[in-house]
């Protein structure tokens, strides 16, 4: 079950370096600000958020990165939504969902996002791209 959200309409914005360690500190304050926000460490959204906030990190630091940019997190509660979006500078080359072949370790990503996220998409900007998934904040 998924607690809800305390504060509607809260939002979280931090850049991180388009490093590893960059990537693995934006999936650790997911789950902190979510903490923040009423939502347990442990809880299935904490868990589901920081697993789809995990991919698009990742593709930000070995595929989106641009020397001397780093890469953006956003949170935003919609009302019963969090929305979690990730953006790189680089914008000629999106993610791509493919098939992981027999025994690969990689190649799962966007399918484990699309499957965890009600919605998901990748948004174009001034400079780079954004992709962002929407996961359910709550049970009603």
């Amino acid at each position: 079950m998924n607690p809800e959200i305390t504060l509607v309409g809260a939002e979280f914005v931090q850049r991180f370096s388009a490093t590893r360690r960059g990537a693995r500190l934006a999936r650790r304050l997911v789950v902190h600000q979510l903490d923040e926000w009423g939502v347990p460490y442990g809880s299935e959204l904490s868990d589901n958020a920081a697993l789809v906030v995990a991919e698009p990190a990742a593709n930000a630091v070995l595929h989106g990165h641009v020397r001397g940019r780093d890469f953006e997190l956003r949170l935003l509660n919609l009302a019963g939504t969090l929305r979690i979006e990730v953006s790189d500078a680089l914008g000629e080359r999106g993610p791509q969902r493919c098939a992981p072949t027999d025994g690969a370790e990689s190649g799962y990503g966007l399918h484990l996002v699309e499957a965890l996220a009600t919605s998901w998409g990748i948004t174009d900007r001034v400079v780079g791209k954004t992709v962002w998934a929407e996961l359910l904040a709550c049970h009603h």
